[in-house]
């Protein structure tokens, strides 16, 4: 075999040998190594910001192209602008506005991809979960577990739009997706609303309840029940000085997340507080319920205000500052990072 010498001392193949090992589909891992196993996160993902002023009048006129039922689910995409044609906000997550115009339905339909919805305007809007309708509101945090039947309509006189969050990335790296459509448009509802707040949202669980997975049973978190519990524990003296006030969703049968392979949580801000330096290995999506400040990274800052939505790449260091009493709402991969014991956070 022929070697030929760097400058350096390390050596490189010939062309010959690349060859033989191009046609037996083998490759020389010192050639990546250094980029396969690196010394730390350098991720494509990029600090970004979307102001909801700009992108509300895009999702407005999406609404004039096409419809909710021809679409599908009329969506705009965030794109992160480090993973360009991905459609993923983070290397492990996508998200997306989404607009159900009055009168509109999305119709059913269920997938191995799990799903979050962060509502952020309109009233009239509801979704179906597994038989089950329930009204949205702003605020309100609704999932669809994966495999569960969903749909979506608007009966009332305004657009609703709400901000997507799924594990599209995630379910792609197993080749594990699946889609199923339902049989008519809406799926039959066969519960009334609030069943699933009843016997899972109070603290309390049927005696013959035996959770069949890791997903909640409950899945409409109203926001108005969020603010309570917000509100109770502001000016707590031991306030987290590298978060505020955070709570995160979870699974009232477990005391899990909500979701097993996503995070969602709800973080709020006095005015004028200003947190920690902070970083952590996941990547995290926030989304600006209330309120305004700005997000301080090492080489930029971003102002962000009411719906405002933005993302802090994995192991980029951030400091959130809010200019008046604030609620974000955020989600990320932390549970599935931390099963698999590589989660890593750094406060400074």
């Amino acid at each position: 075999m022929t070697i030929a010498w760097k400058g350096d001392g390390e050596t490189t193949l010939t062309d010959s040998f690349r060859d033989r090992l191009r046609h037996q589909n083998m490759s020389p891992l010192w050639d990546v190594f250094k980029d396969l196993v690196a010394k730390e996160p350098n991720s494509g993902c990029q600090p970004t910001l979307w102001r909801y002023s700009e992108a509300r009048h895009a999702v407005l006129e999406a609404g004039e192209i096409i419809s909710a039922s021809d679409a599908e689910r009329r969506v705009l995409v965030l794109e992160n602008p480090g993973l360009k044609g991905q459609s993923r906000i983070t290397t492990s997550l996508y998200a997306g506005l989404q607009l159900v115009l009055p009168g509109e339905n999305a119709p059913a339909h269920r997938h191995s991809q799990s799903a979050l919805r962060l509502v952020i305007e309109g009233d009239g809007g509801y979704t179906t979960v597994d038989g089950e309708r329930v009204p949205m509101a702003p605020g309100d945090f609704i999932i669809t577990p994966t495999g569960s039947w969903h749909d979506h309509g608007n009966d009332g006189n305004e657009p609703v739009i709400w901000l997507d969050g799924l594990d599209i990335p995630m379910i792609g790296l197993f080749d594990a997706s699946f889609v199923e459509h339902y049989p008519t448009e809406l799926q039959s509802v066969t519960r009334p609303p609030g069943d699933a707040l009843a016997r899972y949202g109070s603290g309390l669980l049927p005696t013959n309840y035996h959770a069949s997975d890791s997903n909640s049973p409950l899945f409409h978190y109203p926001y108005t029940r969020t603010t309570d519990a917000l509100e109770c524990l502001r000016g707590d003296k031991e306030i987290d000085p590298g978060a505020g006030v955070r709570f995160v969703f979870v699974n009232p049968a477990t005391g899990g997340p909500a979701m097993p392979g996503i995070e969602a949580f709800v973080q709020g801000l006095e005015g004028q507080a200003i947190t920690q330096r902070y970083r952590a290995t996941d990547a995290t999506v926030f989304s600006v319920i209330s309120g305004q400040g700005c997000v301080h990274f090492d080489d930029r800052v971003f102002e962000w205000c009411e719906h405002d939505t933005f993302v802090v790449p994995s192991w980029c260091r951030y400091q959130l500052e809010a200019h008046d009493e604030s609620v974000l709402f955020g989600f990320s991969d932390r549970p599935l990072q931390r099963y698999l014991g590589i989660l890593k956070e750094e406060r400074s």
